[in-house]
């Protein structure tokens, strides 16, 4: 894991689309599409099934602005979730975080083996989300302007 890794700030809001408005209102940021959809994932109670919507921003740096979901990690704070890295080997990089103290949050695994992405969270409250480079291709339309 590099700092150079790090592709997004992720926010996460009751009410989404009031956050990016606020956003776009106040710092000019602009907005891909929202995406999302039922994820299935592997958190510390087992096995879920979840709701997952967001949005990135065009702008950068880049935010991520994630819709809660009750009663799970996603749920609204007080300013940033998360800080969400690529990692060419999110199973490796996430050990590598346990190692150091973080928990593991959440995970979801990747078509074909492996860990798509990985929620970790260090012992003073930063949580980390580590995400498949290879997934780089696909979500960078997530933050294509929209015409």
């Amino acid at each position: 894991m590099k700092a150079e890794d790090l592709f997004h700030f992720g926010i996460v809001a009751d009410d989404p689309r009031a956050a990016r408005d606020e956003l776009s209102d106040l710092l000019g940021y602009s907005w891909g599409p929202q995406v999302g959809g039922l994820v299935p994932v592997k958190l510390p109670t087992g096995d879920a099934v979840v709701t997952l919507e967001c949005s990135y921003s065009v702008t950068t740096p880049r935010i991520e602005v994630v819709a809660s979901v009750p009663g799970t990690m996603w749920q609204a704070t007080s300013g940033v979730h998360h800080l969400g890295y690529w990692s060419d080997d999110v199973d490796a990089d996430c050990a590598e975080l346990e190692r150091q103290g973080y928990s593991v949050e959440a995970t979801r695994d990747a078509p074909g083996g492996g860990l798509f992405f990985a929620f970790a969270r260090s012992r003073t409250g930063l949580l980390v989300e580590l995400v498949t480079r290879a997934a780089e291709p696909g979500l960078s339309g997530c933050w294509a302007p929209q015409h």
